[in-house]
């Protein structure tokens, strides 16, 4: 799908560019709206990670955000658990303890620089923040995405990364990561054109994947303290209802057989339509739920309608 991201004159990474009075910055085939990085200095590094640990949450899996101060008790319950099952929710809500830590700590030395008290990188404050933030990297392979699809690494990792990265390099990587975003949104996209929109009974189905993958980009690379987001993100949810609202075209005289095939594609778009939401919600790749989905959707196309 040839999107209005990829079809500006040729550029390379790192490049910026004025489009329609808004600067965005070229990735890996992609325009992608501009954000400057913060200033570096303590306080925005705080800042900065208090957000990605906040994002990280939000967008994992529910009960594993433990409060710094239950370190000792997450650990324990970790070591002792023998259900496989169980060790890996724990080991999950073991690095939700460890990220807080981490923030809890780093929210000291800040507030030490402020009082005049400079925190050397070989201070023992310091060492213990990043002691516990590889620690949480190391076990967010344990933490799932919220939907249960797959793990996150992605958005774990940030955190971790803003900590021990200049801030310009940080985002950097973020800008990166929206452009493998957008790529996967678009895969998604032109795999549900491809299998269900040469179909007669799927007709009108492509303009409605063709603005809701536009819309999910441009939710993927807009922060939230951009004013623009209430234009953005309102039509992003809007596009996306008219996709789940979307039925074939069945025939009066359809029988069960094919009732239920286009049941199952009907699925098959809504659960497309969650997986780029996800993605862009994220604002970072799921390869594996996206190859998972596309090899269901190629399987589904190959089989002859009754």
């Amino acid at each position: 799908m040839q999107t209005a991201y990829q079809d500006k004159p040729a550029a390379t990474n790192g490049d910026r560019r004025v489009i329609d009075e808004i600067e965005y910055i070229f990735y890996d085939g992609y325009w992608i709206r501009y954000y400057s990085p913060l200033q570096e200095t303590l306080a925005n590094r705080k800042r900065l990670i208090d957000s990605l640990t906040r994002r990280a949450f939000h967008h994992t899996e529910a009960g594993i955000n433990t409060p710094g101060s239950s370190l000792d008790i997450a650990r324990e319950a970790y070591e002792i658990e023998t259900n496989l099952e169980r060790k890996r929710v724990n080991a999950a809500m073991l690095a939700g303890a460890l990220f807080n830590r981490a923030t809890d700590l780093f929210t000291a030395i800040v507030d030490l620089g402020d009082l005049g008290v400079q925190v050397s990188c070989n201070n023992e404050l310091m060492r213990q923040c990043s002691d516990c933030f590889q620690e949480a990297l190391a076990l967010g392979r344990q933490v799932k995405h919220h939907s249960g699809c797959e793990g996150i690494d992605e958005i774990w990792g940030e955190p971790f990364k803003a900590f021990t990265m200049p801030v310009a390099d940080f985002f950097e990587s973020r800008f990166i990561k929206i452009a493998q975003g957008m790529c996967e949104i678009d895969m998604v996209a032109d795999c549900m054109i491809e299998v269900f929109c040469s179909r007669p009974l799927f007709g009108g189905l492509e303009s409605l994947i063709v603005d809701y993958a536009t819309a999910a980009r441009q939710a993927a690379e807009t922060m939230k303290k951009d004013p623009v987001i209430f234009q953005v993100w309102p039509k992003f949810v809007a596009l996306g209802e008219q996709l789940d609202a979307f039925r074939p075209e069945l025939p009066t005289d359809a029988d069960q057989m094919l009732r239920m095939r286009m049941a199952y594609g009907r699925n098959l778009i809504e659960e497309g339509r969650r997986l780029i939401s996800y993605i862009a919600g994220a604002r970072v790749p799921m390869p594996q739920s996206t190859q998972a989905y596309i090899e269901e959707c190629l399987r589904y196309g190959q089989a002859p309608l009754p």
